[in-house]
């Protein structure tokens, strides 16, 4: 999930990479960003609305932009809201800068949220394969996945999945620096 040149985006950073915080200026050239793509003045974008942007900011198919839609709208209304969309946003930026080692323990609850489907507190392996995109983590997950889970069941409940996404993110960044 990369940003594409020259997209607004990119202008939009994250404080520190010790915080990995949004600044008060950057939220706020969000918001309106938001605002002008809700065109229909409602404080939510609905799908096409979310897949235009993006489209037009990210190298994500069609297919994968409505999975996302449908994991962030979890009650299943059509729509997102600005926090959702920051979580996007959020998610983008941390890819864009390298932070995802820190995004994902502070955000660890949301990013559980979004990967557990079917809501039983568990993350499987297939949820987990099917939306790893999301987090920048690399195919040779499963037998990670399966050695953190300690219950022995091949499912994660949070607790094992901050350690297993903290533990494979620090996998592939030693990985990409051999290759340097």
């Amino acid at each position: 999930m990369k940003l594409k040149s020259g997209c607004f985006l990119q202008h939009l950073h994250l404080l520190l990479k010790y915080t990995a915080c949004m600044s008060v200026r950057n939220a706020a050239a969000l918001m309106e960003h938001f605002q002008l793509l809700d065109v229909h003045r409602k404080n939510y974008l609905n799908d096409l609305q979310f897949y235009c942007f993006l489209c037009y900011v990210t190298d994500l198919n069609k297919d994968k932009i409505m999975l996302l839609f449908d994991l962030l709208d979890r009650n299943v209304r059509g729509r997102i809201c600005f926090n959702e969309f920051y979580t996007v946003v959020y998610t983008l930026l941390s890819h864009e800068n390298d932070l995802e080692k820190q995004f994902i323990p502070r955000h660890a609850g949301r990013a559980f949220q979004l990967l557990d489907v079917d809501r039983d507190n568990m993350i499987d392996f297939n949820e987990f394969e099917a939306k790893r995109f999301l987090f920048n983590i690399q195919k040779e997950v499963k037998k990670i996945f399966k050695d953190i889970g300690i219950s022995g069941d091949e499912q994660l409940n949070y607790r094992e999945f901050k350690i297993f996404a903290v533990f494979c993110i620090d996998k592939q960044q030693k990985e990409e620096g051999d290759h340097e």
